[in-house]
This record gives structure tokens, sequence and C-alpha cells, in this order.
């Protein structure tokens, strides 16, 4: 009786150091909470800066290394994504975002979501739905696009 008493008392000490100890994480969740907002935020940006012909913006918020791979089957570097925005070859008129979910691992977030993007490529008028996953990374304060991969969604 002695030794279930013991085991008793020695279980509920560990069960409340147990729930004790998940208190912190809970502080984590508003620095990951903080991480999705300013993730959301760069998203919002880089789509904004693909409609102005913002250059400097996309500079900042894509990766040296990004791999953009799109609905096409096309891919593009960070230099070459640039470069067909400068010459006209892919021209961005409007770009909706819609759904989007943000998973931050550490200094890596994911993103899925969908847009609705109208837009001129190579003199070919898009007016379609993509749903998209995206991949940041932290470097610094500052969010970086490392890769994207879209597919056209059914009308």
């Amino acid at each position: 009786m002695k030794s279930i008493l013991t085991l008793g008392l020695f279980l509920s000490f560990y069960t409340v150091q147990a729930q004790t100890a998940v208190v912190p994480s809970a502080g984590m969740s508003t620095t990951m909470q903080g991480d999705e907002n300013a993730v959301k935020k760069a998203e919002q940006q880089r789509f904004e800066a693909q409609v102005k012909k913002d250059y400097a913006a996309l500079e900042r918020l894509l990766a040296d290394d990004m791999l953009y791979v799109h609905s096409s089957g096309n891919t593009d570097t960070k230099q070459s994504y640039i470069q067909s925005i400068k010459d006209g070859k892919s021209r961005y008129d409007a770009i909706e975002p819609g759904e989007m979910t943000v998973r931050i691992y550490g200094g890596t977030a994911v993103i899925n979501g969908i847009c609705t993007v109208k837009a001129v490529n190579n003199g070919t008028t898009i007016d379609t739905k993509l749903r998209y996953t995206d991949v940041y990374v932290r470097k610094g304060n500052q969010w970086q696009m490392v890769a994207w991969q879209s597919l056209k969604m059914g009308q």
C-alpha cells in the first residue's frame, strides 16, 4: 500500500512537472505568430513588387539561389525572373492572394496558397487561379523566397 501511495505521489508530481514544462512553449507561439505575419507581409510585398515592377523590392525579397517553377513547368532563377519582367516578357497586371497558410520551421517558412493572376507572358494573356507552394528562409531580419512552384486550378 505504501509503495502504491509513493508511486501515485511520484506520478502526480511528474504530471505537474510535464504540464508546467509546456508553458514556455506558449511564449514561442507569439514569436511564431510574429514570423507568420512577417512571411505573409513579405509574400504580399513580393506580389505587389511584381505588379509595380519594383526591382529593388524583388532583389530584397528573392534569395540569390531562388528557383521559380511556373505553372507551365518552365523555371527561372532570380536573375532570369527579374530580367523577364524588365524585358516585358512577363508583365503582371494583378495578383490577388486568396487563402494562404504559413508554417514555420525554425528559420524556414512554407506557404501553401491560392492566388489569381492576371498577366501577359510572351504575348499570351493569362487570367488564371493558381495553387502554389513557396518557401521562405530568414536571412537576418529579412525573409526571402527561395522556391516557388504553382499549378493552374480548374476555372
